[in-house]
């Protein structure tokens, strides 16, 4: 693949097939977007063979001048690579998901997922400021199009709320840039992850920019505006919005945040703590009331970006990487546990938890790829999410005790609402003669849910298949941020100094490092 663009020929593929797709009549829009997404998947695939593991940290690079201040520069780590491969591997999947359930415009429909996913890859691949400034924010618009157009009957509020949280973080975090280039003379991101920025400066740009990733993970209280979201916007939009969307700002602290103002992340991991924790309890208790199939799955996705926030500031490698492998399953779990409500509400038209009942007795199959879907979002043991949440809640607990046991409340509470959940729709008595007379899942609904199935399977079984890509380039972040660890509470309560802490929290990672992580393989 030496000398081939791959990045630019994967967005240049779904680019063209929306322009397509918008010329197209119905049937052939659907058969073009899901040729077009199965082509940029096979080129994903590629891209992940020919990765180089242990070679240089920036791989796949492109770069051309466009004007003075701006460049057409692209390229990728291993962290950039899962995420892409997430992005593409759901693409497809959505395509079938909308294959009967959007009738009208369906061009434009498709269209927007594929100028969408054009826009993801460009996201995690951009390698100059303000391209990935345009990326990160042109995302708005077909997310906005696909809930305001196709969703549910209260679809306009829904998306008018969307676009103006998510776009009016992101205001602060332009105007931090342009100081950036000024300071540093310059727009590309791997430069700029390694410059020293004064650390006064630090906190108000790391502030800047946290205006922006804590609205897209959403941390709580920026996330109200994801319920509302999730209940409009049709399944595939869900699926896409929970699968990949919400990653966008937990990359950013990965990407910018963490490497960037490291003195000022140690400073406010306080406040992603605090924040992390009222998240992981507040909405877990929410989810647990809920009536609505959509809200709950919706609630419990903020509790799991919870997870991750909290593991990204643990400051050590398990933290780290288990933020990354949560990030990665629950983009997987959510995206599965949307399809779930999909199917049946393509058959019953309705949301509400207790018009359904016994499920299982008329639909096993469905019954059991739920079963699945759902012991993956406990972190059951053998499944993606036990992995990620191990290997964060091991990392955090060297930070801070306190912390990982507010965070491990979210795990039980998790299964008290996940399991009551599947208890109300696929146990008990048939109650409802329209429920109890749904058909099980056709060959479609096969095709959209034994991918995922796989992956969940194959990522908790062997999950160093997708840490061994992220791994260096994980030791790399952590490097950055040693100097400027945060005390753990026991140091500080045994009264050492804060350098020193750091210096001995740092030691200990290294110490532990092994032993956690074949704990979690």
């Amino acid at each position: 693949m030496e000398g081939l663009p791959i990045l630019s020929l994967m967005m240049l593929v779904p680019l063209a097939g929306a322009l397509a797709c918008l010329f197209a009549g119905a049937a052939a829009a659907r058969w073009i977007a899901l040729g077009t997404t199965l082509v940029t998947f096979v080129l994903g695939v590629a891209l992940w063979s020919n990765y180089q593991i242990g070679g240089a940290q920036w791989q796949f690079t492109e770069r051309a001048e466009l004007f003075a201040g701006f460049s057409w520069a692209l390229g990728i780590d291993g962290i950039a690579l899962m995420l892409i491969m997430l992005s593409v591997f759901l693409m497809p999947i959505c395509i079938l998901a909308s294959w009967d359930a959007v009738q009208k415009r369906v061009g434009e429909y498709m269209a927007a997922f594929l100028f969408m996913e054009v826009l993801m890859i460009g996201t995690f691949s951009a390698q100059d400021l303000f391209l990935f400034y345009i990326f990160f924010e042109a995302g708005l618009i077909p997310m906005y199009l696909i809930i305001g157009v196709w969703g549910g009957d209260n679809r306009i509020y829904a998306s008018y709320k969307f676009f103006l949280y998510t776009l009016l973080g992101s205001v602060l975090m332009l105007i931090a840039m342009f100081w950036m280039v000024a300071e540093a003379g310059t727009s590309d991101i791997p430069t700029l992850m390694q410059y020293s920025f004064p650390p006064g400066a630090q906190t108000w740009l790391w502030l800047a920019f946290f205006a922006s990733f804590a609205v897209k993970v959403p941390m709580w209280p920026f996330h109200t505006w994801l319920p509302d979201a999730h209940v409009q916007a049709p399944t595939a939009g869900s699926v896409i919005l929970a699968g990949v969307l919400l990653k966008l700002g937990t990359y950013g602290f990965v990407r910018f945040s963490l490497p960037m103002f490291p003195e000022a992340s140690a400073q406010f991991a306080w406040l992603v703590f605090v924040l992390s924790m009222i998240a992981v309890v507040y909405t877990s208790l929410v989810a647990l009331v809920q009536s609505d199939m959509k809200k709950l799955i919706a609630y419990s996705s903020v509790a799991h970006m919870a997870i991750v926030t909290v593991g990204l500031f643990a400051f050590n490698v398990q933290g780290l990487e288990g933020a990354m492998i949560v990030m990665l399953s629950h983009g997987l779990v959510s995206a599965a546990l949307f399809l779930c409500v999909g199917v049946i509400y393509d058959r019953l038209h309705t949301r509400e938890i207790a018009r359904y009942g016994g499920l299982a007795i008329n639909m096993p199959y469905y019954a059991l790829f739920f079963l699945l879907f759902t012991m993956a979002s406990i972190g059951l043991p053998g499944t993606s999410g036990f992995v990620g949440e191990f290997l964060a809640l091991a990392g955090i607990y060297q930070t801070s005790s306190l912390v990982a046991l507010v965070a491990t409340t979210g795990i039980i509470l998790g299964a008290a609402y996940m399991l009551y959940l599947y208890r109300r729709v696929a146990f008990g008595g048939q109650v409802h003669e329209d429920a109890a007379a749904m058909r099980d899942i056709s060959a479609r609904e096969w095709l959209m849910m034994a991918p995922i199935a796989a992956s969940v399977l194959w990522m908790g079984v062997y999950p160093e298949s997708f840490l061994a890509p992220m791994r260096a380039d994980i030791a790399v972040l952590d490097a950055r941020l040693a100097a400027a660890a945060p005390a753990s509470d026991a140091a500080l309560t045994a009264g050492a100094p804060r350098a020193e802490a750091a210096n001995a929290l740092s030691h200990e990672n290294g110490a532990n490092h092994s032993s956690a992580e074949e704990g979690a393989h």
